[in-house]
């Protein structure tokens, strides 16, 4: 089993998906730098510099690399929406793969894609920590996101744009950092730190299976644990 992975941000996504595989796939599965050293139970994750390079450019150089060497199982394309929806992002990336078709690079068919939509981005999973959440916090901002959408009560991939923000992106980015300032964690995009640790990837994983909340992220967490039945 040989998974590809093509993520679309610069930073966080590139830190945080090796500790997701690891944690919910498993240590057997195995990095490598170059796309063309997988043999047996191998990942290669390379960042699509964010969108739309990830689906204009990055992608169809996927696609070839894949080609090159045809010891992929599956290609792993994530996402934002950002302010779209998954129904618009898909229509995208099928958009992209019909026009690299038209100019013969197609992928082979023993390789399958695999399209993680994060909704609304990452962020926003790991809002969805309920236990890290203070039911009463100190900072005036995280009262205020809190007034908006409480996010231990409710779906985080379902809460409202705030007004103070431009996109959905940068609120969800600001009330996480709130957030885990409450409990004394610094978070930044270079430096995510706790929230791809196993014990708070675990309270995603009992979010989603006991809530049903976090639809996008239970479609990567069910996607891991269709893997590691496989492998």
């Amino acid at each position: 089993m040989n998974l590809y992975f093509l993520v679309e941000g610069r930073s966080t996504e590139k830190k945080v998906y090796p500790k997701f595989i690891n944690h919910f796939i498993g240590s057997e599965l195995k990095r490598v730098n170059q796309f063309e050293q997988v043999d047996k139970n191998n990942y290669f994750l390379i960042s699509g510099n964010g969108y739309p390079r990830i689906l204009s450019d990055v992608l169809k150089n996927s696609i070839q690399d894949i080609n090159s060497i045809a010891k992929y199982d599956y290609l792993i394309i994530c996402i934002d929406t950002d302010d779209n929806n998954f129904e618009e992002r898909q229509q995208e990336v099928n958009k992209y793969l019909e026009k690299f078709k038209e100019e013969n690079i197609e992928l082979n068919d023993s390789c399958e894609i695999v399209l993680i939509v994060q909704n609304r981005c990452i962020e926003t999973w790991f809002l969805g920590n309920e236990k890290i959440y203070k039911s009463n916090p100190q900072s005036a901002h995280l009262k205020r996101y809190q007034d908006h959408y409480n996010v231990k009560e409710n779906d985080p991939e379902l809460m409202p744009s705030s007004n103070e923000f431009d996109t959905h992106a940068n609120f969800h980015f600001a009330y996480l950092r709130e957030m885990l300032l409450e409990r004394n964690i610094r978070y930044s995009k270079n430096h995510p730190r706790d929230v791809a640790e196993p014990h708070y990837l675990d309270e995603l994983a009992k979010r989603c299976n006991e809530k049903g909340h976090l639809d996008s992220f239970k479609t990567f967490y069910d996607f891991c644990n269709l893997v590691k039945e496989k492998m």
